[in-house]
């Protein structure tokens, strides 16, 4: 192969692995049959699978739940779709551990909605998620995107980037949790459950 057809070849292998490490294929990690893969839940009227659709709704005693994977990620794309239900609606998506939380719904400190924005136990929110009320369908299914890439995360809504945030005491490794938040008469639902290792 002659020098300039070998650094062209060179040059587009370098490129379509880029393009493939930004593009990580999406695999199911909810069935939408069952629970498998998730670590099963306390109160298991919470959780209930139905059609593809992960109901998730508090019991009368408000304890609420979180509901984890079995396997731990690193750095990773998680996206699902979520439709608001009823009551005051305050979930999220935990990453790798307790200690960092994309919110969904309603801020129980704040008392107002703060989806797409980091909760941080020892900071609250330190950062707001921007645009969200242009964005945020409140009686249709929408999409959370959240990629994270050793301490920083970005949150996309709908398919638009909301919010960045890099953490400093979020673990390098740990499980995907959805958040059932004690305390409220609320209800939330989830589908297409899916994420990407990177």
């Amino acid at each position: 192969m002659k020098a300039p057809h070998f650094l062209f070849f060179i040059l587009f292998l370098c490129t379509s692995m880029i393009a493939n490490a930004q593009e990580a294929k999406l695999k199911k990690i909810f069935n939408g049959k069952n629970l498998k893969g998730w670590v099963a839940p306390v109160n298991k009227d919470c959780w209930t699978v139905s059609k593809g659709i992960l109901y998730v709704k508090n019991e009368p005693t408000k304890k609420g739940e979180i509901l984890w994977t079995e396997k731990s990620y690193q750095d990773f794309v998680f996206q699902a779709d979520f439709l608001m239900g009823e009551g005051t609606v305050d979930s999220g998506i935990f990453l790798r551990s307790e200690n960092d939380q994309v919110q969904i719904g309603i801020s129980g400190s704040l008392k107002r909605d703060m989806t797409g924005s980091p909760y941080v136990p020892k900071l609250r929110y330190p950062v707001e998620a921007s645009g969200v009320k242009d964005i945020l369908k409140l009686k249709d299914w929408n999409t959370l995107k959240i990629k994270l890439v050793g301490k920083t995360y970005t949150a996309y809504l709908n398919g638009k980037e909301v919010m960045t945030y890099t953490s400093a005491d979020i673990p390098a490794s740990g499980p995907i949790g959805i958040q059932l938040h004690p305390g409220n008469e609320m209800s939330i639902s989830y589908r297409k459950i899916l994420m990407a290792e990177l």
